[in-house]
């Protein structure tokens, strides 16, 4: 489902993401892990769209975008609105609008992207809340509810699109423990029907619970790939090793 190939992104004189690599197969749950300004957000952030690279391909499904050096930059904005389409990113404030209540938010990108009827929009952001606990919501605004109902609401506004992927950034990091499970058992519905999703996380005990592989990411260079038993359990790069144990 996602192929990436040399992914390089720079800002400024600083190389972010560095020849990055790796492939997600359908309905894989992959988490990201790696201390703080490693380049994981980035990296969702240039999957999604968000960011335009600076070298190397990114491959959802049959839609292919290249780095500025291996696409003109017609072809490259084509390609990103439709990559877009295919990726939704729940971010990690959840950035939802704030002049909008649930209803509104999660049928915006329905009725201006995919030109959906108002009723049309409305049956799907009703189902998509539904779905994720929030139905008795509906009419509220993002600053009347809690951080996990928001969150929530930001998982329904993704799906409005029917993405093919689904981009996770620090999901868990603003909600008590207690709502994680909550979080959890979406993301395990969403796998068993086949969603592609990559989770972006410093929770090393989420990251062992929720992954079916887990890529770690350090100083914007992929350093290790496994299953949480082989990454956690025998670590194989040194930086790898050093990392969990300063987590621990």
């Amino acid at each position: 489902m996602i192929a990436i190939d040399n992914l390089t992104k720079c800002f400024q004189q600083v190389r972010v993401l560095d020849g990055v690599g790796f492939t997600v197969e359908a309905s894989e749950l992959v988490v990201i892990i790696g201390p703080s300004g490693g380049g994981k957000s980035t990296l969702l952030r240039c999957l999604n769209g968000l960011e335009r690279f600076d070298a190397g391909r990114v491959q959802i499904g049959d839609l292919q975008i290249s780095g500025d050096a291996g696409q003109s930059r017609s072809g490259q904005v084509e390609g990103l609105g439709r990559l877009r389409e295919e990726v939704g990113l729940v971010f990690q404030a959840f950035n939802l609008f704030s002049h909008l209540t649930l209803l509104e938010n999660v049928r915006l990108a329905p009725r201006v992207v995919k030109r959906l009827a108002k009723e049309e929009a409305d049956l799907l952001a009703r189902r998509l809340l539904t779905r994720v606990g929030l139905s008795e919501r509906l009419g509220y605004y993002p600053h009347q509810l809690s951080g996990g109902q928001q969150q929530r609401a930001a998982m329904a506004r993704a799906l409005a699109m029917s993405p093919r992927v689904m981009l996770y950034d620090e999901p868990t990091s603003a909600l008590d423990p207690h709502l994680v499970g909550e979080f959890i058992d979406i993301l395990r519905e969403l796998a068993a029907e086949g969603m592609t999703q990559i989770v972006v996380t410093h929770e090393m005990k989420l990251a062992r619970e929720i992954a079916d592989r887990i890529l770690v990411l350090i100083d914007g260079r992929l350093v290790e790939s496994g299953t949480p038993d082989e990454v956690f359990g025998a670590p194989q790069d040194p930086l790898t090793r050093e990392y969990l144990r300063r987590c621990h």
